[in-house]
């Protein structure tokens, strides 16, 4: 028993193995390092294992990374999930090729980071890769289709210096661009500011179900998480707007409140289009629709809402203050409230400069 060293023909690498005894079987095992100070050390737990009865032999014949991962992204139930982590996998699977996954080391991984790295991609995309890879080592892990999770000693990018400013509209800004939009993009923007909501699944998959004119509230129940699935109180600026709307397009044509053009059963998909020739005709710097919510926090938070009740009303996942700390949906009224109130102050102080 002890460590080893063994060189791999086709790649020249050289790994650091295990050997080991279990239940007078000998079991040999990579430990996915070129330290021999770092097999040693995994080879003592390993001994301490077996001594405590809890060391439990990974399966034999693993599957490989591409095979593992698309077994994996279909069982994702939300489908813009899937189609996020299709287009990691095709990146992972491009690097890996058909390597099993029992295969895969931490060196490797790293590998990975710097190729995508020096290809151009950015980090926040490299860490998009790096959240699917951490999964299907965790799964794999717990599967026993593998010993350790090489992912352990893998960071992620720093990628918040990288990251674009997000654009808080003033509200001069705000009229210059709905005086821009068409009657769809007028409603979809002023929904989007005054709510916060995500403009794909939440904006554009709203049903007239969820919207509750009448008691002022929209329901969100298309999300990812649990603290996305929220009430959310509409300001009387959003009411008049969805009103107007709801007159104009009816509710008996499409169970959507955005339907798409060509099929009323199904909701419109995307606005990038008539986004950015809104933009441009309102003389304003482009920026994605998608950032608009950074509006709605911004003015939530200049208006004196508590950032714990900021995050709520967007759906973020908060922290273990946001987890005692739920906001009634009176206080969520009484945040739309300040909300107008700084409306019509910053308004009023706009019209004096």
């Amino acid at each position: 028993m002890g460590v080893y060293l063994r060189k791999f023909r086709k790649t020249g690498r050289k790994i650091w193995w295990l050997s080991f005894t279990h239940n007078f079987r000998q079991v040999f095992e990579s430990s996915h390092s070129t330290s021999r100070r770092f097999a040693e050390k995994l080879l003592a737990i390993r001994r301490a294992e077996v001594a405590e009865a809890r060391y439990h032999l990974p399966r034999s014949n693993p599957p490989t990374l591409e095979l593992w991962g698309k077994e994996y992204v279909k069982a994702i139930p939300n489908a813009s999930t899937r189609r996020r982590y299709s287009t990691s996998l095709v990146a992972l699977v491009a690097f890996f090729k058909q390597d099993k996954i029992s295969q895969i080391s931490a060196e490797q991984i790293e590998g990975f980071k710097k190729a995508r790295r020096l290809s151009g991609i950015k980090p926040s995309s490299i860490n998009r890769d790096l959240s699917l890879m951490r999964l299907l080592m965790k799964a794999a892990t717990r599967q026993r289709l593998i010993g350790q999770n090489p992912f352990d000693s893998v960071e992620f990018l720093e990628e918040r210096s990288g990251r674009r400013q997000a654009t808080v509209l003033s509200f001069d800004g705000e009229e210059k661009l709905l005086a821009a939009c068409d009657p769809l993009l007028r409603v979809l923007s002023v929904l989007l500011v005054e709510t916060g909501l995500r403009v794909g699944h939440e904006a554009l998959g709203l049903t007239w179900v969820d919207l509750d004119l009448a008691n002022e509230t929209v329901v969100v129940r298309q999300a990812k998480t649990v603290a996305g699935r929220r009430t959310i109180p509409l300001s009387k600026f959003c009411i008049e707007e969805l009103t107007k709307w709801q007159n104009l397009t009816g509710t008996e044509t499409s169970p959507f409140v955005f339907p798409a053009p060509s099929d009323n059963s199904k909701h419109l998909m995307g606005v990038r289009r008539s986004w950015g020739a809104a933009l441009k005709a309102a003389k304003l710097p482009y920026f994605p629709i998608y950032n608009i919510c950074a509006t709605f926090a911004s003015r939530l938070s200049a208006a004196g809402v508590p950032d714990v009740f900021v995050s709520q009303l967007m759906g973020h996942a908060g922290s273990l203050l946001g987890t005692y700390s739920k906001a009634t949906l009176d206080y969520r009224i009484d945040a739309i409230r300040k909300l107008e109130e700084f409306r019509e102050k910053s308004k009023k102080s706009e019209s004096r400069k």
